[in-house]
């Protein structure tokens, strides 16, 4: 759902897609191709938020501010299901693992990948390409190409899923039996962990 706040009405892209289920509230502005999952809460009531092109924000999450804040999600910020960003800024192509919480005034740099479940202090500043784990978070090491490549990989998949949404999501009636012709889902994409274990 889209709401308008005190006479801010979002600014969406026409290439993004924000699932009926997620509500998208006040001074907000995506950019080009971003994904914004069923569930996730935008909330631009009391400060801005800027989604540039490319970002993904995924199921369950949230992104809010104290009032009178603008906070930006630069281009192809990748937030996973569950996250929190409360007055945070995220650099480029950053990753915020799933259930992570990101507080007022941080700062992600470019190309950092939180870990699943990490607390990011307030006013914590983390220049480019550092892995952040931990409660409260710290940068146990700089990022690799090879990481960084994955991640990239990954979030083009979040990149193309709003054109995919746009041409093949729709509300049906369950089926009641599987069918014997049922397709099989590709597997394209591997885990960092198998990756690894592939090297």
């Amino acid at each position: 759902m889209i709401y308008s706040f005190k006479g801010h009405i979002p600014v969406i892209h026409e290439s993004s897609f924000v699932h009926p289920l997620a509500a998208v509230t006040g001074n907000v502005i995506i950019g080009k191709n971003c994904y914004i999952g069923p569930g996730a809460a935008i909330r631009g009531d009391w400060g801005e938020i800027i989604l540039e092109d490319g970002v993904n924000v995924q199921e369950n999450c949230t992104i809010h501010m104290f009032p009178g804040k603008s906070i930006v999600l630069k281009e192809g910020a990748h937030v996973g299901h569950g996250a929190i960003i409360h007055g945070a800024n995220l650099g480029r192509n950053c990753l915020i693992g799933m259930n992570s919480v990101i507080m007022d005034d941080a700062e992600i740099g470019d190309e950092c990948i939180v870990g699943a479940m990490s607390f990011v202090k307030a006013e914590t500043i983390f220049g480019k390409r550092k892995l952040i784990v931990g409660n409260p978070a710290n940068a146990i090491k700089d990022i690799s190409e090879d990481m960084i490549a994955w991640k990239t990989a990954g979030t083009r998949l979040y990149q193309q899923l709003p054109k995919d949404c746009f041409e093949s999501l729709k509300e049906v009636e369950p089926l009641r039996e599987i069918p014997k012709d049922r397709p099989v889902q590709e597997d394209f994409y591997k885990t960092l962990q198998e990756l690894k274990r592939t090297e």
